[in-house]
C-alpha cells in the first residue's frame, strides 16, 4: 500500500506518523491542562455562588458597594479632623528649652532657671526665675519667631537655642548616652 502521492513527494509515510502521533501527545496534555483549570474555576465559582442566586448576588454586591461609601464618607471626615487638630496644634507650646543656672553664684544648687516655650513658628516666652538669698525674681520675655526684642542673659539664649533646634540637642544627648 503505497502511496504514488507520497512517494511523489519524497516523504515518508512512516514520518508523518510519528508527527500526528507527537502531535495527538501534545494535545492531550494541553486538554489535561485547560480540564485542570476547568476545574479550579468551577471550585471557585461554586464557592462565591453557595447559597445565593442571582437576587441575592447582586443584594449582596449593592451591601458592599453601601460599606464602600460609608468607609469613604468616614475616611474623608477622619481627614478632615486630622487637618483640624493639625490648624489647633500648630498654635500650642511645642519646644521647650530649659536651663538651670546659679543667679548670684552664693547658692549653690543651680536654683534659678530660664524656660523656654514655644509654637511651631517659633512664637512664645521665655520665664526667667532668678533665685536669691532675699527672695525669686521672675522676669518674661516674648519671642516672636525665634527672636526677642529685648536683649536676652546668656541662660535665656542657651534655653532659647534649645527650644528651637531641639532636635539637634535630642540627638547629641542620645549620642553622648550610647556606649562606645
Amino acid at each position: 500500500m503505497e502511496s504514488s502521492l507520497l512517494s511523489g513527494l519524497g516523504i515518508d509515510p512512516a514520518f508523518i506518523l510519528i508527527f500526528l502521533f507527537v502531535v495527538q501527545i501534545i494535545l492531550f496534555v494541553m486538554l489535561i491542562s485547560v480540564n485542570m483549570k476547568y476545574n479550579r474555576l468551577k471550585v471557585s465559582y461554586n464557592s462565591f455562588m453557595k447559597g445565593k442566586d442571582g437576587k441575592n448576588l447582586e443584594e449582596s454586591i449593592l451591601a458592599r458597594f453601601a460599606e464602600l461609601d460609608e468607609v469613604s464618607e468616614l475616611a474623608k471626615a477622619n481627614k478632615k479632623d486630622i487637618l483640624d487638630i493639625y490648624r489647633k496644634t500648630r498654635s500650642h507650646y511645642q519646644k521647650v528649652g530649659i536651663v538651670k543656672y546659679d543667679a548670684f553664684h552664693e547658692m549653690g544648687g543651680n536654683l534659678s532657671f530660664a524656660i523656654t516655650m514655644l509654637d511651631e513658628d517659633d512664637n512664645g516666652w521665655i520665664l526667667n526665675a532668678m533665685h536669691s538669698r532675699e527672695g525669686c525674681y521672675t522676669y518674661i520675655k516674648e519671642i516672636v519667631k525665634g527672636q526677642s526684642y529685648i536683649e536676652l542673659a546668656e541662660e535665656e539664649v542657651e534655653s532659647l537655642e534649645k527650644a528651637i533646634y531641639q532636635d539637634v540637642y535630642d540627638l547629641k544627648t542620645d549620642l553622648e548616652k550610647s556606649p562606645k
